[in-house]
Formats: C-alpha cells, sequence, structure tokens
C-alpha cells in the first residue's frame, strides 16, 4: 500500500521533530511527536513548534527516537508491500535516518520502497488543514496525488 510520508524538521538540516505516514486507504494514518533538545530555528520556532500537538487526540503519540522507529516499524509492520511516497527529498532521508536504531541496527522492517514525486505550483503548506503539521502536510499530498493519479 502506498503511504504519504511528510515530516517536520529544525531547520534545514535540523532534528526530526515530527512524522506522519497517511495510507492512501484513509484507514489509519499514523503520527508521532520527537522531542528535540531546542534550542529551535526562528522559524521552526513560529510556524512548526505551536502545531505540533494540532492533531486528533487519539493519532497524538509523543516518543523518543529510538522508541518512534520502533513505533514506525509496527505500524507498518502488517504489510508485505509498502510504498512511501514523499514530495520532499529530506522527508525521505529524515525517515530513513529514523529506522537506524544503533551503528549497525535498524528496526524490524524488511522490505518498502520509496518515491520521490515532485509537485510543481503544488504546495502541502498552503493546501493543509493545519500548515507545517506533519500529519495535515501528508494528507494534503494524499488527496493531491491520488486526484492526480486519477
Amino acid at each position: 500500500m502506498r503511504y504519504f510520508l511528510d515530516t517536520e524538521f529544525n531547520g534545514f538540516g535540523g532534528e526530526l521533530m515530527s512524522l506522519a505516514l497517511v495510507p492512501e486507504d484513509g484507514d489509519q494514518d499514523y503520527y508521532v511527536v520527537i522531542p528535540i533538545e531546542g534550542p529551535y530555528h526562528p522559524w521552526v520556532e513560529k510556524h512548526v513548534v505551536p502545531y505540533l500537538e494540532t492533531v486528533p487526540h487519539n493519532l497524538l503519540n509523543r516518543l523518543d527516537r529510538i522508541a518512534a522507529a520502533h513505533d514506525v516499524a509496527a505500524y507498518l509492520g502488517n504489510d508485505l508491500d509498502v510504498l512511501i511516497v514523499a514530495d520532499w527529498p529530506e522527508d525521505i532521508a529524515l525517515f530513513c535516518r529514523l529506522l537506524l536504531v544503533g551503528e549497525t541496527e535498524i528496526v524490524d522492517i524488511r522490505r518498502m520502497r520509496f518515491e520521490f514525486r515532485r509537485t510543481p505550483g503544488f504546495s502541502t503548506a498552503r493546501n493543509s488543514a493545519v500548515p507545517h503539521n506533519a500529519l495535515h502536510d501528508a494528507r494534503a499530498l494524499r488527496d493531491h496525488l491520488m486526484l492526480e493519479d486519477g
């Protein structure tokens, strides 16, 4: 199944702060906030931090990085054909980095594919119910790409 990915991070090259995976079937979205030590990049402090928890209460997970990695693996664990779709390369890089739980260890994910989709003229933030919140941005990306794909 396709899962649409969005992340929020502490400025260019910064630490992962939140991650969302939204399945194409709309069944069970995934969202996690990963607390980090400040200071926050000024733009992130103004446009991201206030909205990190602006999601339905039942979807809000606050986990440290290692726990989040295992939680994501458990979320995807029953799907034998995982395709992660993102419109920003850093989202894929941060997702992959999250899967590393040690210098030579990754979480228990056996197989997954990635698809980068460039979306000229489309902005997840401009089309999101809560701009710069990974869950709402991932939902906007899903809606846009599914409409585009027909």
